[in-house]
């Protein structure tokens, strides 16, 4: 994360058998998932981008999720003499990015923890009435960051992520309990205002400390619903080490910051980010493969050549596909005859594919291809993926599951049939791509 005046350390040395102490038992749980689960790629920056830059990373690069600081006493975005800031930040930059289907992650950044040095806001360690003062102070920051968050016009609901920083010791009782008691009064608030916790801190600082605690005292502090690991391993995934934080703690609502400060160029836009990788709401999930035609199987392993004569569950496929595009209205009966021969011609003709009356490559990409062309990328899911990843095993990318969620596989099968076509290889789906696939290029 970017905070002022500086960015502390991502991973701090803490003794091991303080860690010991929490390697079994219980995990912390979330809150009731969300239905929009989502795997894949978040990045975030010093301030959001501009609308420029967020319009040309949606279309090139892999991410899906954003980053943004939306105030606090130590967040580093405030317009200086030199440096504009993020003014742009408003109600409608918000919406732009939410309609085009940015996964927003909104980060407050307020007083650090009470041994944090090189920080001018500083939670208060005093231990009087188990903390009250901290407890407040998270509070206070929770309404402000959701006073914030509404007039960006975030709905009720979401996440609202604090950056506490790490680098602190963990084994000062005071610093560590009063950095506890603030995450709880800021979780409780947020609660409260009908928004979301998350906290986003080092895998071996804040999240280590927010875990055993809860293991160690259940109960005895509000648990975030999602946690924001920094771990500087350069691994694109949501694992965590069990030497910090239980396996099965945040299962499904954790973001791993695995790589940092490094300079990215998507779309002939460079910035300076951090990487993230997402698995929040339960993560993408498959989706239930709909029946066609009376159940007709529709996926194979590969898809042979088929012509007048042609018998079998392959010719009862393309007589199902060729219904649904309205150019076969005879019997399912699995046999490529003459109407079936017409009717593939008249698909071949009417998609300006070479009409031959035969079921080729081509046909069979086309075919599975038909239909809209939303923008998709890793962690997109529903039945437009499910087109995509049948095309593209029509097409040859055997590897691909025709599952309905665009995992690293697929975007992979993307960037080499992208490669094929000579296009710049970015794994996104674009209208490019989806052009190609219904043309039945290769």
């Amino acid at each position: 994360m970017h905070v002022a005046p500086l960015r502390a350390a991502t991973v701090v040395a803490v003794l091991l058998a303080f860690c010991a102490t929490m390697l079994s038992g219980g995990a912390a749980v979330a809150a009731e998932r969300r239905t929009d689960g989502i795997t894949g790629y978040a990045f975030d920056a010093r301030c959001a981008p501009t609308q420029e830059q967020m319009d040309a990373w949606l279309t090139s690069s892999p991410f899906w999720g954003a980053g943004i600081y939306i105030g606090g006493s130590m967040a580093s975005c405030w317009p200086t003499a030199t440096d504009a800031g993020q003014q742009h930040l408003d109600a409608t930059w918000v919406a732009r990015q939410r309609a085009a289907g940015w996964r927003l992650l909104p980060i407050w950044v307020g007083p650090q923890a009470a041994c944090q040095s090189g920080y001018g806001d500083l939670i208060d360690p005093d231990p009087a009435a188990d903390y009250a003062a901290a407890d407040a102070r998270g509070r206070a920051e929770a309404a402000a960051a959701v006073t914030r968050a509404r007039e960006l016009g975030l709905p009720a609901g979401s996440t609202v992520w604090y950056d506490l920083e790490g680098g602190f010791d963990v084994t000062s009782d005071d610093c560590r309990r009063s950095a506890l008691r603030f995450l709880s009064g800021w979780t409780l608030a947020l609660h409260d205002l009908g928004f979301r916790s998350g906290v986003y801190s080092s895998i071996s600082a804040g999240i280590h400390a927010l875990d055993n605690a809860d293991h160690l005292s259940p109960g005895s502090y509000a648990m975030p619903d999602q946690v924001w690991y920094a771990w500087d391993n350069a691994r694109a995934d949501a694992d965590i080490d069990p030497r910090w934080v239980r396996a099965a703690s945040w299962s499904g609502e954790r973001v791993h910051q695995y790589a940092l400060h490094t300079t990215a160029a998507y779309g002939g836009v460079a910035l300076t980010i951090d990487r993230n990788f997402m698995e929040l709401d339960g993560g993408s999930r498959p989706i239930r493969v709909p029946r066609q035609c009376g159940g007709t199987r529709l996926d194979f392993p590969r898809y042979s050549r088929l012509r007048n004569g042609s018998t079998g569950p392959r010719v009862r496929a393309l007589q199902c596909l060729l219904r649904s595009q309205a150019r076969y209205r005879g019997r399912l009966d699995a046999r490529f005859d003459r109407d079936v021969a017409r009717a593939v011609a008249s698909y071949q003709r009417h998609h300006d594919l070479r009409v031959t009356g035969k079921a080729d490559t081509a046909t069979w990409t086309a075919l599975f291809a038909q239909g809209s062309a939303p923008l998709l990328k890793v962690g997109s899911t529903g039945p437009a993926v499910l087109r995509l990843q049948r095309a593209l095993r029509a097409a040859g990318a055997r590897s691909v599951d025709p599952d309905g969620v665009v995992t690293e596989r697929t975007a992979k099968a993307v960037r080499r049939y992208q490669q094929r076509l000579g296009a710049d290889p970015t794994g996104v789906v674009t209208t490019d791509t989806w052009t190609a696939l219904q043309q039945g290029r290769r």
